[in-house]
This record gives structure tokens, C-alpha cells and sequence, in this order.
């Protein structure tokens, strides 16, 4: 049985009545199926699950999409409890930010101010700050985040490692669409055409990552985006699986950002440089 609780005298709780191992999956709610890989990875890793359901006002810039997106509490709550979660923490601004937004944040550092961070200025500290809220809130043992947001799973173990919260960070893999286009919240305001037209983000990083070299991934990937249409170009990188410089062999990164319509979406992919 799930139990709902929406205040943090609420979560404390139901936190202090769970025996052996907890953990957590933070969402913003309108859940699909990337969500609830993350709550079957929790399950099989731990013997409780907390998943909270906060949409974060510090984490979105003055012209984003925070007023329309989707709330869809009612049917979340439903797939909490499909996935076997324990407690559903939903709480309001008011119980998370009481008087008003925190004078005290989490600074992201150098590493929040590149990709993600350079199109949305703030936007990962509004992130970290949330995520060590609900950390210390729910004293999880573990936590699962997807490798979509490569770069705010690379933040949030930063963070833990640095400011020495004893929690486990674990990524879990994208999930897709048979089409190959990333799991998103935002897919829903995608149109017919332009849904179509997202699918260039994927299969620039598949032709990116068929490639040998640096040099190669880039251009290929760049070549696939240059030849659709529809879609406007943020950035496109290629960095060390830690969101360094990228390597001339090993371990890769490659990451994509663009908007189509009014639409922005990320993805990422993995890769293994050989070298020329």
C-alpha cells in the first residue's frame, strides 16, 4: 500500500517506521516509463522506496515552462503504487520553501555553468538545492537518477561527494521509444511533425557514436543535425564521462541539446574512442 504524505512532519514519520535499506527517486511527477525504470532499479537495490513528486520553482529561468507543466498527481500516484513505492512525498512550495525562496543555496560550481547551466543560467542550483532538501529529508541510503540528465546526475554525486551526505548515487539508463527519441515529460507538447523532427537529437548520437575519433563523432553527429529540419541547435558536446574534456581514447560522452517548436530537449549517449 502507498502511502501519500504531503508535509515533511508527515514524511518524517512514515521515514522513521521503514526497516533495512531506503531509497529515493525524486520526480517532478507527470511520470512515464524512464520514471518507473528508476523505481524498479530502487526496488531491486533496496528494501523501501520514498518517490517524491515536487515541481521545483528554483530550478526553472524566468521565461521557462514552469506554469505549464503537466501536474498529473492523481495518475502518479497510480503508477507509484503499480511500481511497489512505499511513500509518495508531495509536498507544496510552502512546505519545501516556507517564507518564501532560500537565502542559502547549493552552488553548482564551475561544472553547472557549461552546457545545461550555460542555456539556463541558475538552473542547477535550483536542482542541488532541492536535491539536498529531499536527501536530508527522506535519509535515504540510495538514490536513482537517469542518465538522460547526464549532467545533473554528474552534479549530484559531485555534491554528495563533496559535501559529504551519506547517500549512494546510482545512474540508470535512458529509456526510449522504440523510435529511439529519449523518455521525456516534455515529449507531451510535442506535435506530429515536430516529434518527428526530434528524432535528428537520436540518431545524431547514434551516427556520432559509430565513430572512432572525437573529431569523427562530432562531425557526423553535426552532419545529421545540419540535414533535418525543424529543429534549432543549442549545443553539441563531446566530454570524459565526468563532463571533462573529451578523451582522445576510452570512455565518452557525447550530448545534444536543441529546441523544436517551443520545445527543448536534451539526450546523451555513451561512447568508446579508439583513436585515429
Amino acid at each position: 500500500m502507498t502511502e501519500l504524505v504531503e508535509t515533511k512532519a508527515g514524511l518524517d514519520k512514515a521515514r522513521k517506521a521503514m526497516p533495512g535499506t531506503v531509497a529515493v527517486v525524486m520526480t517532478m511527477g507527470a511520470l512515464h516509463d524512464g520514471h518507473r525504470e528508476l523505481m524498479r532499479a530502487a526496488r531491486k537495490n533496496a528494501d523501501r522506496l520514498i518517490v517524491t513528486i515536487f515541481v521545483n520553482p528554483l530550478q526553472f529561468g524566468p521565461d521557462e515552462d514552469f506554469g505549464r507543466y503537466p501536474r498529473t498527481l492523481e495518475k502518479d500516484l497510480e503508477v507509484c503504487a503499480a511500481e511497489g513505492a512505499d511513500v509518495v512525498f508531495a509536498p507544496s512550495i510552502d512546505e519545501m520553501y516556507p517564507g518564501g525562496r532560500p537565502a542559502v543555496r547549493v552552488e553548482a560550481g564551475a561544472l553547472g555553468e557549461v552546457f545545461e547551466g550555460a542555456s539556463r543560467p541558475g538552473h542547477f542550483t535550483g536542482v542541488l538545492t532541492v536535491v539536498c532538501k529531499l536527501l536530508q529529508l527522506t535519509r535515504a541510503d540510495l538514490t536513482f537518477f537517469g542518465e538522460k540528465d547526464f549532467q545533473q546526475l554528474a552534479l549530484v554525486r559531485r555534491m554528495v561527494r563533496d559535501l559529504d551526505i551519506p547517500v549512494e548515487v546510482r545512474g540508470v539508463p535512458t529509456v526510449r521509444e522504440p523510435d529511439g527519441l529519449a523518455r521525456s515529460s516534455r515529449n507531451r507538447y510535442l506535435s506530429g511533425a515536430e516529434r518527428e523532427a526530434a528524432l535528428t537529437l537520436s540518431r545524431a548520437l547514434r551516427a556520432g557514436a559509430a565513430q572512432a575519433t572525437a573529431e569523427g563523432a562530432l562531425s557526423a553527429a553535426r552532419k545529421i543535425i545540419d540535414g533535418g529540419t525543424g529543429v534549432r541547435l543549442d549545443y553539441l558536446a563531446l566530454t570524459d564521462p565526468l563532463l571533462g574534456p573529451a578523451p582522445a581514447t576510452g570512455p565518452a560522452r557525447l550530448l545534444v541539446a536543441a529546441r523544436v517548436g517551443t520545445t527543448r530537449l536534451i539526450d546523451n549517449l555513451s561512447l568508446d574512442l579508439e583513436g585515429s
